[in-house]
């Protein structure tokens, strides 16, 4: 009886799986934060450069963590689409922001990962020993720098490179990609906008209630002479169903699935995440809302390059010690719906634990900045919901899958 009673004891002091303990080494986030999602060519923020949307995401995060920026290290930015890789625009946003000429700046491509990618990197300097507090993020405008998805014109190709198959299909459009996801696993039009009404329909509650509120950061643009706020995302349609979206025409082809509406929209926006040192932030006295676990990669086939998070998140799972289970809610990115509803099935994965605010389908998809927008969203989350943890994950073009699991202390 004794023993028994020991062993209850000792289970209930039990540290619980090793990504829930706290240790002075761990990289914990101290702020983050993203701009409002806007309409690329139309929507309010289409009239300014990345450098404008990036230094009012570093401004805003900053000013919410109460972080003095003479104490930021490094910043890195995740983006896809500018020229010369976004360095030098990032670069003259961060000084815009007030974050001293000491500190330096790098910028990642790592197609639709981008942002994370670049909040893995800091996490990777601060627990190396290089630093001790950074930025991470992304920022993308494509109403600047986006362009059909083939390749420039002058810009050429190895012909003996291309006879391999599989390095021939890198070039494939995401939309191509996005109908061989349909083919192969059997899709149904409805179904897919059935996924997206979803999105959208949780999106607009949740915008609707002010959850998103908290995450945004406002922008001030000048038009006609007046200043102007931009802290709402306009990509949300009200009202939108199943029966709504089955109306549109297919995008690629005459006979796919895939439509504007079943698929992310064009969207310019910017986010920030703020990590340090657990013991560093503490000793600052800075507040810690979260901490960065771990991020993994896996390759999967360019022509359904969209089932990357169906790989990536069981790798995740496995090196952290976690069932699927075991994570609260999951922040998959809505490249396109079929491959999110793919992955969703793939995983067995409860569909109420999946965007629980929408996802990029409803709220847009700033490539560069997409990884660290879902790292704001999921944090929100998790404070009003008392969530404890949380996967973000994304499918990449050229066939990656990447996720990375994340935990609320707030």
């Amino acid at each position: 009886m004794a023993q028994a009673r020991l062993s209850s004891i000792t289970s209930h002091l039990s540290p619980g799986p090793a990504y829930l303990q706290k240790n002075d080494n761990d990289v914990v986030i101290v702020a983050a934060k993203r701009t409002a999602l806007t309409k690329a060519f139309k929507g309010p923020l289409s009239q300014l450069q990345i450098e404008d949307l990036l230094s009012a995401a570093l401004k805003g995060t900053l000013e919410s963590g109460g972080v003095d920026p003479s104490l930021i290290e490094d910043v890195c930015m995740g983006t896809v689409l500018p020229p010369k890789g976004g360095a030098t625009v990032c670069r003259m946003a961060q000084l815009h922001a007030g974050i001293p000429i000491k500190c330096t700046t790098s910028t990642v491509n790592r197609q639709c990962s981008s942002g994370l990618q670049a909040i893995t990197a800091i996490a990777n300097m601060i627990t190396s020993g290089q630093i001790d507090i950074g930025i991470g993020g992304g920022v993308e405008s494509m109403s600047h720098h986006y362009v059909a998805p083939t390749l420039p014109p002058d810009q050429k190709v190895s012909p003996e490179v291309t006879k391999e198959k599989e390095a021939n299909d890198c070039l494939m459009s995401n939309g191509d990609t996005s109908e061989n996801v349909s083919k192969d696993y059997r899709q149904s039009r409805r179904a897919l906008d059935e996924y997206a009404a979803r999105s959208f329909q949780r999106a607009e509650k949740a915008q609707k209630e002010g959850n998103f509120d908290q995450e945004i950061v406002p922008v001030f643009i000048e038009k006609d002479g007046k200043t102007i706020e931009v802290k709402r995302d306009d990509g949300i349609r009200a009202g939108t169903t199943a029966e709504t979206l089955g109306k549109l025409k297919p995008v690629f082809y005459s006979d796919g699935l895939s439509t504007a509406g079943n698929s992310s929209q064009l969207t310019d926006g910017a986010a920030a995440v703020i990590l340090a040192r657990r013991s560093v932030a503490k000793k600052l006295g800075l507040p810690i809302i979260g901490k960065y676990v771990m991020q993994v990669q896996t390759g999967v086939p360019a022509r359904i390059m969209g089932v990357g998070p169906a790989y990536a998140i069981p790798k995740l799972l496995e090196k952290v010690g976690a069932t699927k289970d075991a994570i609260d809610f999951y922040e998959i990115n809505e490249a396109f719906a079929s491959q999110v509803l793919f992955c969703i099935d793939h995983l067995g994965l409860d569909h109420a634990k999946v965007n629980p605010n929408g996802g990029a389908i409803a709220l847009g998809h700033p490539l560069g900045a997409t990884g660290a927008r879902q790292v704001a969203t999921g944090l929100s989350h998790a404070k009003r919901n008392g969530a404890k943890t949380f996967v973000v994950s994304m499918c990449c073009g050229t066939g990656l899958g990447v996720a990375a699991l994340f935990v609320n202390e707030q």
